[in-house]
């Protein structure tokens, strides 16, 4: 085998693996629900059957933005995620991509993506989804290694996907898109708090003020995480309340609700990693479940 023939298949090889690295850096999971929010903002905010096409033009022109946003995020981090074992072996922590390759890249989706998204939807949902990404890499990611009050920041442009759904919907906001806002907003407030517990070793060991590391008697974490479930098991019954959807999701988001609420108390009584966990696992299930519900008993609004 020569050099030249050597070369060209280390290079078939290192394509596939570099193409899967940009993919991570974009965390998939994180785009998945930023795309399941935006679906059913864009459903419950449509007046009749949901446009297939507008909708699918909302889901890209979101989903690429928020790539992008995910993508600059680890460029940012890359030290951070350096000193934390759950992250480590991130791309650029790794060195399998230089910081120029993800931050070239993650600017070209967090631009592409509104400007796909006014182009073919409208520019209220563009600006939602601009909004989104600067409050999220402006904001919210330099706060984390300054104050915990990072948690309830960033749980803004978590909340802002269903908002930006509604808007390319309907092309104007309304009570439902803010209702949708202040489910997933305080949703993000417990199950990030829960998440934050169990690795708050690794959390300070990167120089990140979660508050469970600034709190590690856990008092004020739990305190927190009890408020918030209460107001969400409260807000997530507003659907039905202001008339977006009927006696079903009401009963189902009162089991749900009161779920959350449980495992929460669960934790503040007992603040220990299995604990915490559990709360993690009930909150995945929550929202998928919630929204399942949402989309099957809606009334148009």
């Amino acid at each position: 085998m020569t050099l030249r023939t050597l070369s060209l298949a280390m290079t078939r090889v290192r394509s596939p693996r570099r193409a899967a690295d940009f993919v991570l850096l974009t965390k998939p999971r994180v785009v998945l629900m930023v795309l399941v929010t935006t679906l059913v903002g864009f459903h419950i905010g449509s007046v009749g059957a949901p446009e297939p096409l507008r909708l699918l033009h909302a889901l890209i022109g979101t989903g690429l933005a928020a790539a992008g946003a995910l993508a600059l995020n680890q460029f940012l981090e890359r030290d951070v995620d350096g000193r934390m074992e759950r992250t480590r072996r991130r791309p650029l922590p790794d060195k399998r991509l230089r910081p120029t390759e993800a931050l070239y890249f993650g600017v070209a989706l967090t631009v592409g993506g509104p400007t796909y998204l006014g182009l073919t939807t409208n520019w209220l949902s563009a600006a939602v989804v601009t909004a989104t990404a600067v409050s999220y890499l402006l904001a919210y990611t330099p706060l984390k290694r300054h104050s915990s009050l990072c948690t309830v920041l960033g749980a803004i442009p978590g909340a802002l996907p269903p908002v930006a759904g509604w808007a390319a919907a309907r092309g104007e906001f309304g009570v439902g898109a803010w209702v949708l806002f202040g489910i997933l907003f305080l949703w993000q407030l417990p199950h990030t708090l829960a998440i934050a517990w169990v690795y708050r070793r690794d959390y300070a060991r990167a120089g990140l003020r979660m508050l469970p590391v600034v709190d590690p008697e856990g008092a004020s974490t739990s305190r927190q995480v009890l408020i918030n479930c209460l107001a969400l098991l409260a807000v997530g019954l507003l659907p039905s309340l202001v008339g977006m959807t009927g006696s079903v999701y009401f009963l189902g988001a009162l089991l749900l609700g009161a779920g959350m609420l449980a495992c929460g108390l669960g934790l503040a009584v007992t603040r220990s990693v299995g604990n915490a966990r559990r709360l993690v696992y009930a909150s995945i299930v929550y929202l998928p479940a919630l929204f399942i519900l949402m989309a099957i008993d809606k009334i148009p609004f």
